[in-house]
């Protein structure tokens, strides 16, 4: 298996309240989305999302709702200012703040927030890593 990741398929309670906050992030919705499917790219990386009980049925799984599933999806930022931006815009879109945007141990600041299905994300700033010109991080 190749070391990338290419897609990840959120299952949305609400199809399109989940729409309407992903968009109000400012993030545009690729053409090949389909009605019950929105692609987001990410520059590298697709965030698609799914009908939950739709998502349940392909997997064969029942969803099981968790206060913290043990994962996070990261967002890096350039600079604190912009982790305050984007922690202000989620949370006026819906999001729940989980963490505010903060000073943090290992040397960046953070802060986390849920949507408005539970999933945690996490906007950093890390000032030893680098960010290219497209937005993408350089390890």
């Amino acid at each position: 298996m190749r070391q990338k990741f290419t897609l990840i398929t959120l299952g949305v309670a609400n199809f399109s309240k989940a729409l309407t906050f992903y968009e109000g992030l400012g993030w545009a919705k690729s053409p090949k989305s389909q009605e019950d499917y929105a692609l987001f790219p990410l520059g590298g990386i697709v965030l698609g999302l799914y009908p939950l009980h739709e998502l349940e049925e392909d997997t064969t799984l029942r969803h099981q709702r968790t206060t913290f599933s043990g994962m996070t999806i990261s967002y890096n930022a350039t600079s604190e200012e912009e982790v305050d931006t984007v922690m202000r815009e989620a949370e006026r879109q819906g999001a729940t703040i989980v963490k505010p945007a903060q000073k943090v141990f290992w040397g960046g600041y953070s802060g986390y927030f849920k949507d408005l299905d539970g999933y945690v994300f996490e906007v950093a700033y890390n000032p030893f890593w680098e960010i290219d010109g497209n937005g993408n991080l350089i390890l």
